[in-house]
């Protein structure tokens, strides 16, 4: 403001006024106070880190701020992905899967790593079982031949024997 014109400047009352003595020069324009984003950038970079999320910066519950529904149902669908992907492959069967599709949706798997345990686990235990099943089949089957072979070796002893008695009896 021009103290020679602060009469003039005073009686002015309208925009019109205004915007007229500021043509004139006699009136200037503060430049705009600077609201800078510096410092609210830096700070949400430190909290892309990790930084200011200590407890007393926590205003919701955990539920609040990750749902146990929100972890639940990244979970499952993590488990159910993996179970899709090894039926897929031919790593277990629709059976094998059903019952651990069943178990995941039970909650008896905590993550991924346990689950490919318990796969490998079961299937170990399948091949056993099979293994096992394949010897005694095998044991079942040594046996009959031994049983047939026994029963042959008798039958051709009772055979001998007849004709031995035939021959002795016809002469």
């Amino acid at each position: 403001m021009d103290p020679n014109e602060v009469n003039e400047i005073s009686m002015a009352n309208s925009r019109q006024n205004i915007r007229k003595l500021a043509k004139d020069g006699l009136v200037l324009r503060k430049p705009q106070v600077v609201h800078s984003r510096s410092r609210a950038q830096r700070w949400l970079e430190a909290k892309r880190k990790g930084r200011h999320s200590g407890y007393g910066k926590r205003k919701g519950t955990a539920n609040a701020r990750l749902p146990f529904k929100v972890i639940w149902m990244r979970r499952l669908r993590i488990l159910r992905r993996l179970l899709a992907k090894y039926r897929a492959s031919k790593k277990i069967d629709r059976f094998l899967y059903r019952e651990l599709y069943n178990a995941a949706k039970g909650n008896q798997f905590k993550n991924k790593r346990v689950l490919i345990d318990a796969i490998h686990r079961m299937k170990g235990e399948q091949a056993r079982v099979k293994a096992l099943e394949e010897q005694a089949e095998a044991r079942k089957a040594r046996a009959k031949q031994r049983e047939q072979r026994k029963l042959d070796r008798l039958e051709e002893q009772a055979r001998l024997a007849r004709e031995t008695a035939e021959s002795e009896a016809a002469p």
